[in-house]
């Protein structure tokens, strides 16, 4: 059972680069409703299509399964990994952050967080070795790596795990890649580990 939703915002230099942010000095930590997750398993997902664009986020998930004690090793803290869509209600977003407000309203709604199936993490050094990548309507959108994270995933779980708690269920959202985008009602989205299918789905 999924408990906390983490996630971490502005984790690659080419994505805040696009977005025009200044790159974090250290993690940038949001929460999403645990109501939010929804499993990718190629259905379609209803999305919110009055409140301006949705972009998609596509990212490295990582599953918790046990309580953090400081020192704790990522690869011991984490047994299984996914990849997800941080859908982002961007002109909300935009909006709410010139008024100082909480950014739950662009990130927090029903279906704003599909995780696909989890699968064993391999440990933090091999997951560099291969990329990840989401396919918007067959084409290649985004393309990410680890190693091209400005906070690797063992300060990640440091900085969370200090600050907040980590605890079994929990989940991370780590980051996306540069090449987020709109997307409307019809699209179709697979995410892939290396050539490994692990989720899709269509937007309603």
């Amino acid at each position: 059972m999924i408990q906390n939703v983490y996630c971490v915002g502005r984790n690659y230099k080419l994505h805040a680069a696009e977005l025009g942010n200044d790159v974090p000095d250290e993690p940038m930590i949001f929460l999403k409703p645990s109501h939010s997750v929804v499993r990718l398993e190629g259905q379609t997902l209803a999305l919110p299509q009055n409140k301006g664009e949705v972009h998609y986020e596509g990212e490295l998930v990582l599953r918790i399964s046990r309580a953090y004690e400081p020192g704790a090793k990522v690869d011991d803290l984490v047994d299984q990994m996914a990849l997800g869509i941080d859908f982002t209600l961007r002109d909300v977003q935009t909006g709410i952050k010139k008024k100082g407000h909480p950014w739950t309203a662009a990130k927090g709604f029903k279906n704003a967080a599909p995780v696909s199936g989890f699968i064993e993490f391999p440990g933090a050094e091999a997951a560099g070795s291969e990329d990840f990548t989401v396919h918007k309507n067959g084409k290649e959108v985004q393309r990410g790596n680890i190693k091209d994270m400005i906070f690797p995933l063992q300060e990640i779980v440091d900085y969370i795990g200090a600050n907040y708690g980590l605890g079994e269920g929990d989940i991370i959202f780590t980051g996306t890649p540069a090449g987020v985008g709109p997307c409307a009602s019809g699209d179709s989205f697979e995410l892939y580990w290396g050539d490994r299918l692990l989720g899709s789905c269509v937007i309603g």
